[in-house]
């Protein structure tokens, strides 16, 4: 099957791609950028951890093909930090322990950094309501409820 070219932003960088017309976003960011931080898990689009920015949206990169992110602008988390110093969701993460084994964090900051931009001082339930679409199995969310509200400082 013949690729097909698709031209977009990755964390402020323009990439220029041959993809096949079924691969998804997902598989473009792992095995062509080599962008390991955005992690396959279910498939389905149901736990949230393949979870990247498209024009600052978060979206489930599994659920959607890479020639549909012709002219977008996608963030992963490295695109959130500026040189050495990490966007304040990533410090108070660190911070306040909410990382446990990492694999639905980068997922989990994408999701809370868009609630952020749109709330930037949100409600408790805000932020449950927020991380209730993305899975961890680790915890009971508690730690990453205090991690948002010590990077809003609320």
């Amino acid at each position: 099957m013949e690729k097909i070219r698709v031209e977009f932003r990755v964390n402020n960088e323009t990439v220029s791609l041959l993809v096949r017309p079924y691969e998804t976003l997902l598989e473009t960011l792992r095995e062509q950028l080599e962008l390991r931080s955005v992690k396959e898990a279910c498939g389905l689009g149901g736990c949230g951890c393949c979870t990247v920015l498209f024009d600052n949206r978060p979206i489930r990169s599994c659920l959607i093909l890479t020639a549909g992110a012709e002219g977008a602008s996608i963030t992963t988390i490295e695109g959130l930090s500026q040189g050495n110093e990490l966007h304040p969701l990533q410090e108070a993460f660190i911070e306040s322990g909410a990382v446990q084994c990492g694999f639905c964090t980068p997922g989990m900051i994408l999701t809370l950094k868009s609630l952020l931009d749109r709330s930037p001082t949100p409600t408790k339930e805000e932020i449950v309501k927020t991380l209730s679409s993305n899975l961890c199995r680790c915890t009971g969310y508690v730690k990453m409820i205090e991690a948002v509200k010590a990077a809003t400082k609320g």
